[in-house]
């Protein structure tokens, strides 16, 4: 399987003069500077609300998306949104890697049953997704969780680590995954987040930032046994990129050259700041879904580099008309169905392994 990988993938290659930056590419032809690299992709979606029909009684965060519901969600409509997401996913970085992701972190999930539905809907079936996900204390019924192709990410563990904030140890939210395997024969951790939302306003700053201390820990857990660990943190932190969880707690930096050693490289950071968002919230554009790489994936020592982030802002995953335009394509609008995407677009990130 490794030898046909390689051989499928080496059919895609960026040929980059020996001066790569990662934030770009000046691509060559018939230099004897050129390289050669080969490219994969790694995303994240927040799913937007992923429930199924059925009545969970261990759940009662899904009583809202039940075909008595206020939302009145049928079969129909989850099939919909199944068929939305998986169009979505069958288009995911496709111009650069020509199989899509090797991992897709992913939140607002209710369990394991919505991701294996999805990954059997026509648009992906044949992309062969595998799926990570345990159920989690969220009082909404929601978990993080990732999908992954076995044929370009092999997947060696996985753990979900539970949020903790000494100042309420009652608390509750989204557990943190953290699944690590190969790419390419290189190691790489992934870290999936959905931080505690913004309910309660400025009030709940302490929440993300307490969020950001157990990723911080997760972080620190494995480049304590690696330093030059390949980390990408990935995720909805109902923050942007320059507020305190990000900025001062992780510390991630917008600029390449002040990551320290074992530092956090925030792309997300130079993105926001020209103005791109992942979704609208009261009104204003922010930058909640966003990806950090360890310092290795950013040094010339790296067996796999960071080349680019984007924000997946396909015209189809726009509203074109009404109070909305120019918003994500959501789910619903005022508990009517309106056969939308997600109320957040979807990010990316690539990586370069030279041949």
């Amino acid at each position: 399987m490794k030898h046909l990988q390689d051989h499928w993938y080496g059919l895609l290659t960026l040929l980059l003069v020996l001066g790569l930056t990662g934030c770009g590419a000046t691509k060559t032809v018939g230099t004897t500077t050129a390289k050669q690299y080969d490219t994969y992709s790694i995303a994240f979606y927040n799913m937007e609300n992923l429930f199924d029909t059925q009545d969970d009684p261990d759940n009662s965060g899904d009583d809202d998306f039940l075909p008595t519901g206020p939302y009145a969600w049928t079969q129909k409509q989850y099939e919909q949104k199944l068929d939305n997401l998986a169009r979505v996913i069958s288009l995911l970085g496709r111009e650069n890697t020509p199989y899509g992701p090797a991992f897709i972190g992913t939140s607002e999930i209710e369990n394991r049953r919505v991701l294996e539905d999805l990954v059997t809907r026509d648009a992906i079936k044949g992309m062969g997704l595998k799926v990570i996900h345990e159920d989690g204390p969220d009082r909404r019924g929601i978990d993080v969780a990732a999908l992954y192709n076995p044929n370009i990410f092999e997947l060696e563990r996985y753990e979900y680590i539970p949020f903790k904030w000494d100042e309420n140890p009652d608390f509750v939210t989204r557990d943190q995954l953290h699944a690590y395997g190969k790419i390419a024969g290189e190691q790489i951790h992934f870290i999936v987040l959905h931080w505690p939302s913004r309910y309660g306003g400025s009030k709940s700053s302490p929440l993300r930032e307490a969020a950001a201390r157990t990723t911080l820990s997760i972080v620190q857990k494995i480049q304590a046994s690696d330093p030059d660990a390949n980390i990408v943190i990935m995720g909805d932190l109902n923050d942007d990129p320059t507020n305190v969880s990000v900025s001062e707690v992780l510390n991630a930096k917008k600029k390449r050259s002040e990551v320290p050693n074992q530092g956090l490289y925030n792309p997300s950071a130079s993105l926001f700041e020209k103005g791109v968002g992942t979704l609208v919230y009261q009104n204003k554009w922010n930058f909640f879904d966003q990806m950090m790489v360890s310092r290795h994936l950013i040094s010339k020592e790296s067996g796999l580099r960071l080349w680019k982030m984007e924000v997946f802002d396909r015209d189809f995953l726009i509203t074109q008309e009404g109070k909305r335009k120019g918003y994500p394509h959501r789910t619903f609008e005022n508990n009517s169905f309106i056969n939308g995407y997600s109320d957040h677009f979807p990010v990316l990130i690539y990586l370069l392994k030279e041949r």
